[in-house]
């Protein structure tokens, strides 16, 4: 008997936690005209940690989009959304991240329905009388021609004889180019903002992530790091640290070697690591590129 009872506990939790999911969407309706608004709401049951996802819609427009909204421990985000175009559309399943774990929504169908028009208290007006035919674009071509070819010869005639005598020759302007270390960070920096692998793009992120790094090396040690292969580049860092050209460490360098296979199997194997990886290969490479720096010239090597 305890047996059952036992069973029927854990079935009824279970329907009732497939009931109550951690990130639900909604929509007030799923039927509208074309053009009619209705606002889609996205519910998190969490609201710490939680990276909610840029809207990719198909056949759908967002309109506007209300602050986001807490409410007994809830993070609500309310978004408004209109078709202009009849059919039926699916707001597709969208990825939200709670505490660096991915949760899908429902995907939502959405129908849109034209205007019907009654004909019968549609205002009717008499025939009206037949009109010229309006002067169209081939009416005026030739004059508008000469119009054209005229100024053209006006306007090379004041630049030949006045505008070019007067030019003065401006110099070029001049931008200062960051320091290879700088301007690595300024990356780096440039693609925490992208938010590529939170929304799905972690190819993309670990391929910009290592064209930092390559590039870089490149400008740092003058090597051609963004030609090379990722062993390549090793082997050359360990040349390096062996003829004692470099400061850095062997573990460094193993950081990095580690790095870059990561990198090949999101690149080439389809693998997919976790958000902490993530973070964690993030960190590595900022380390890598601040622990890796050419060994000052002394002035004694510079005469020789």
């Amino acid at each position: 008997m305890r047996k059952y009872i036992l069973h029927i506990f854990l079935l009824i939790s279970a329907v009732a936690f497939a009931q109550d999911p951690i990130v639900k969407a909604q929509i007030e309706t799923s039927n509208i005209r074309i053009g009619e608004q209705f606002n889609l709401r996205i519910t998190v049951k969490d609201v710490e940690n939680v990276i909610l996802p840029k809207l990719q819609l198909k056949g759908l427009e967002v309109i506007d989009s209300a602050k986001v909204d807490t409410l007994n421990y809830m993070l609500i985000q309310k978004y408004v959304l209109t078709g202009f175009d009849s059919g039926a559309f699916y707001i597709p399943q969208q990825q939200v991240f709670v505490r660096n774990q991915a949760y899908l929504t429902d995907s939502l169908l959405v129908n849109v329905a034209t205007v019907a028009i009654d004909t019968t208290v549609v205002k009717k007006y008499p025939i009206k009388s037949i009109k010229k035919e309006p002067l169209v674009f081939d009416d005026y071509k030739l004059y508008i021609y000469l119009l054209i070819a005229a100024l053209l010869i006006i306007g090379f005639w004041i630049y030949w004889f006045v505008i070019r005598k007067r030019k003065v020759e401006e110099e070029d302007p001049t931008y200062v180019a960051l320091a290879p270390y700088e301007e690595a960070m300024y990356k780096l920096n440039e693609l925490d903002e992208k938010l590529l692998w939170q929304n799905n793009q972690v190819k993309q992120y670990y391929s910009e992530l290592t064209d930092i790094i390559r590039g870089y090396i490149e400008r740092e040690l003058k090597v051609p790091a963004l030609e090379k292969t990722s062993d390549e580049i090793i082997e050359v860092l360990n040349d390096f640290h062996d003829a004692d050209t470099i400061n850095t460490t062997k573990e460094n360098i193993k950081k990095l070697k580690e790095l870059f296979k990561e990198a090949d199997l999101v690149k080439f194997a389809k693998s997919k690591p976790m958000a902490l990886e993530i973070e964690e290969d993030r960190k590595d490479a900022e380390e890598v590129v601040h622990n890796l720096k050419p060994k000052p010239i002394s002035k004694d090597e510079e005469l020789e």
